[in-house]
């Protein structure tokens, strides 16, 4: 790690370069894992079965001095941290971290274990406690949240190896996920998107009060050969009319639609449930 005028510079996750800018000097992430870089390490032996690993139970844990700036910049992006996890729920792609990165520092200076119940998330306080439930096969596990990443486009969390062994996706590398905070002395809620048969998933690509605003993007999406958009009309209680696209089944098929609508000048596109 080198430190120039607020500046760090270390190797970019999967060996690019990125460049972190810390609005205080103070504030930097220390532990540097912010972003990594993948090498060759032995696969340790892993500790009896996975699937028996305990999830963490959340617990009242203070900031870190680590990990928390109050924004930081990888390739070109500022990411703003959260005050607070509170209410925090978010669905998108997951992907997993595993041997390569073994013993190395997270943002908050611990080790990463492949073997532990442990995240990485780009704007979560560091500790932070989340339900991960596995959109296309209802699995659901806890975990701590203790370093940052992943930063690669439509990813919204990596996970540690045996993380996503329970959650069944070490396979295929990525998955449909929900990601929920839970506070910690309060009661752990599951959702209708945490239960099994996995629900319909839909891209979403904008959220209106006028309908009329909702049509006009429609007929956008249309122009432009996006026919499998619709308008979800507002459940009751509800203004808000969704412009989505979908269902859809695979993490390739969210990535390509999620390119489309960039392309179009639609980056905020996310997965949403029925």
């Amino acid at each position: 790690m080198r430190l120039v005028g607020g500046y760090i510079t270390l190797a970019r996750l999967r060996g690019s370069m990125a460049v972190i800018v810390i609005g205080l000097t103070a504030a930097v992430l220390a532990a540097c894992s912010t972003v990594r870089s993948e090498r060759s390490a032995p696969v340790p032996s892993p500790p009896g079965d996975i699937s028996s690993i305990p999830d963490p139970v959340p617990r009242y844990e203070p900031r870190s001095k680590r990990g928390n700036p109050p924004f930081y910049v990888v390739n070109g992006r500022r990411y703003f941290v959260l005050d607070s996890a509170e209410n925090y729920v978010e669905r998108g792609v997951a992907s997993w971290y595993g041997p390569g990165f073994h013993g190395r520092e997270t943002a908050m200076g611990e080790p990463y274990d492949m073997y532990a119940m442990t995240a990485a998330h780009k704007t979560l306080p560091l500790p932070s406690y989340v339900r991960v439930t596995n959109l296309r096969n209802g699995r659901s596990v806890v975990v701590r949240v203790n370093d940052r990443g992943p930063f690669v486009s439509n990813r919204i969390i990596d996970l540690s190896y045996a993380a996503a062994a329970k959650l069944d996706m070490v396979r295929e590398g990525t998955t449909l996920v929900e990601v929920r905070a839970l506070t910690p002395g309060q009661p752990d809620r599951l959702t209708r998107a945490s239960m099994s048969p996995p629900p319909a998933l839909y891209v979403q690509a904008g959220a209106f009060a006028d309908v009329n605003n909702a049509r006009r993007l429609l007929q956008r999406l249309h122009n432009a050969g996006l026919s499998k958009a619709f308008i979800h009309a507002p459940p009751s209680g509800d203004r808000l009319y969704r412009v989505r696209l979908g269902p859809v089944s695979s993490v390739a098929e969210f990535d390509e639609l999620a390119a489309r609508l960039s392309r179009l000048g639609i980056d905020d596109a996310h997965l949403a449930t029925d």
